[in-house]
């Protein structure tokens, strides 16, 4: 009876062993773009540190996270040429960083789109984009998709309100209503300055974003 007990343990702890080796190389041969997504998912909640990083601006200069980190925050929003929401918030983004930049709290943006899938959010376009539209905050191109999935980015635009202590105080969207800057309700990143202006946590602190998917190459 013993050995039957000892055989049927050892055979049990091979299966465990072999579903464990089994499951390690089904996640190594997982598509490169399927980890990013999946990465992408996870990203950054309220209260965690922002990670630095060091990305090319669009007239070719290098900025880093960490260039800002001596104002009183950052407004980190990730978005791109094309979309048709990134579009509708880009004077708004240019009226937030002449509000607040001044107040300590200037507009970062970096596109995190791979210009493979999406040629016109290529980093010659971004200058052209930026050009035209008098862009006064810093356009960074996020090239080999690094960053963004460390924020756990989705969407364009998606909004980060970070502290100088680097920490996330605020996700999601910059207002109610993309369509319409003059039928906005709720300005969410506005009210998001204003709390930590009064040294009070943002409320709400999370808002669900609402733009184009980051396009990613699909092998």
């Amino acid at each position: 009876m013993k050995n039957f007990f000892f055989s049927l343990i050892c055979l049990l702890s091979f299966a465990a062993c072999k579903d464990k080796a089994t499951e390690t190389t089904a996640t190594a041969n997982k598509p490169k773009a399927e980890l990013v997504k999946n990465n992408a998912t996870k990203g950054l909640k309220v209260g965690d540190k922002a990670p630095d990083f060091s990305l090319k601006n669009h007239d070719g200069t290098m900025i880093s996270l960490g260039d800002y980190a001596g104002k009183k925050g950052t407004i980190l929003t990730f978005t791109c040429n094309h979309c048709p929401y990134a579009v509708m918030y880009e004077d708004r983004l240019n009226m937030l960083h002449s509000k607040y930049a001044g107040q300590g709290y200037p507009v970062l943006a970096i596109n995190p789109n791979d210009p493979e899938v999406k040629p016109e959010d290529s980093f010659e376009n971004m200058g052209v984009r930026a050009k035209e539209k008098g862009f006064e905050f810093a356009y960074l191109f996020d090239d080999g998709q690094k960053v963004y999935p460390q924020y756990g980015a989705t969407k364009t635009p998606h909004i980060f309100l970070i502290d100088n202590d680097m920490t996330v105080r605020y996700i999601g969207s910059i207002d109610d209503n993309p369509q319409d800057a003059s039928a906005v309700e709720k300005r969410y990143l506005e009210d998001a300055i204003a709390a930590l202006e009064a040294g009070n946590d943002p409320d709400p602190d999370y808002t669900k974003a609402v733009g184009c998917s980051i396009k990613y190459k699909k092998s």
